[in-house]
């Protein structure tokens, strides 16, 4: 096989993997999403993704479909790098030892500093073909999640804004409610069930008294942790966000000033306070960033108001500064442009209105 046939071969089946991968999406936290495909005289027999946190790796799901023990010529595709320690799950290097797969097809190293190469390394002493780095670009993007969250212990942050035309977040009555359409409010939801957190500012739950989970239109979608920067702890006691069902969980950000027994008047199942330092008299993101990395949220939807979303995407030393930008424009006809160069993720929920016209219908 010529090296483009076979360049062309291994990116089919690994976008078939990625396929499988993305079923995993906003499951598997703090665990990456991952996707795994055996493929026999190119055609694929066995398929597997990892479903979540302590089940089984995506490779080992293939493995346990495949009838017997693998063949000569077997391709085992993954999108990540399969690992070699244990976890809550034994190494899935030992699974395809034992399945007997001489042929392993890697989408991309494990981005993990104390575990990178590792997986690779060990298989290929064991005789087994690696090749690597196939679509690397596409599976480091469907996890940039947490590539961000291993290499620098804190979340990816996403942050929505909803504007007008001529860039506004409100129209010149000051309403914002609603700035963007149905379809823009649905594909917010379906990112929700995605993220491991939503954080806003004080202000948008004093104006809009959000409840800020996930609202699907095909069942009820998995409610992220919501998160509240409350520097003075404003937040009304009859706040809707702070009154959810069993296991959601909401987390007010207010500094080292607010004394005790104001935040005991709050207290309540699933209402936490993170104490946090202030920088220029508000809550320090960066340090709060850092806190809800060692909580495990890997992920959070930065939803507002626009003080709290100029503090994050602001230039300078911020939490989000130094990662890629990119822009999504829902609402209109659909395209991706370059918007700012200080947010990881920025999407911008235009509106056919303009501030000074009104809300459409």
């Amino acid at each position: 096989m010529t090296g483009q046939k076979s360049k062309d071969k291994h990116e089919k089946f690994m976008k078939a993997a990625l396929g499988y991968a993305r079923k995993g999406l906003g499951k598997t936290s703090p665990n990456p999403a991952v996707g795994a495909v055996i493929v026999r005289k190119d055609q694929i027999i066995a398929a597997g993704f990892h479903r979540k946190a302590g089940a089984p790796h995506a490779e080992v799901e293939a493995l346990n479909r495949l009838q017997g023990k693998a063949r000569p010529g077997d391709t085992l595709y993954v999108t990540l790098e399969p690992c070699n320690h244990y976890g809550r799950t034994p190494p899935c290097t030992q699974a395809i030892l034992e399945k007997g797969i001489r042929k392993v097809v890697v989408g991309m190293k494990d981005p993990n500093p104390r575990v990178k190469g590792k997986g690779c390394e060990y298989l290929s002493r064991q005789g087994v073909e690696i090749v690597t780095d196939v679509l690397e670009g596409e599976c480091r993007r469907l996890n940039e999640w947490f590539v961000t969250y291993v290499t620098k212990g804190r979340p990816f942050v996403i942050a929505k804004t909803a504007m007008t035309l001529d860039g506004w977040t409100a129209t010149s009555t000051g309403h914002s409610r609603w700035v963007t359409n149905e379809r823009s409010r649905e594909w917010v939801h379906r990112l929700r069930n995605q993220v491991d957190g939503i954080l806003v500012g004080v202000g948008t739950v004093m104006a809009d008294d959000p409840l800020l989970n996930t609202r699907l239109k095909k069942g009820r979608g998995r409610d992220p942790v919501r998160i509240i920067v409350d520097t003075h702890l404003r937040i009304p006691v009859n706040a809707r966000v702070l009154g959810h069902a069993k296991g959601s969980e909401t987390l007010i950000a207010v500094s080292e000033d607010v004394p005790s027994r104001r935040l005991g008047r709050l207290e309540r199942n699933g209402v936490s306070f993170l104490t946090c330092p202030k920088k220029e008299g508000r809550i320090d993101l960066r340090a709060l960033m850092d806190m809800l990395g060692k909580r495990s949220i890997t992920s959070v939807l930065l939803e507002g108001g626009a003080t709290l979303m100029g503090a994050m995407i602001r230039p300078g030393p911020q939490p989000i500064s130094s990662a890629r930008s990119r822009a999504g424009f829902i609402g209109l006809p659909s395209r991706v442009r370059p918007c700012c160069t200080a947010t990881s993720r920025t999407f911008l929920l235009r509106s056919p209105v303009s501030s000074s016209t009104g809300i459409s219908p």
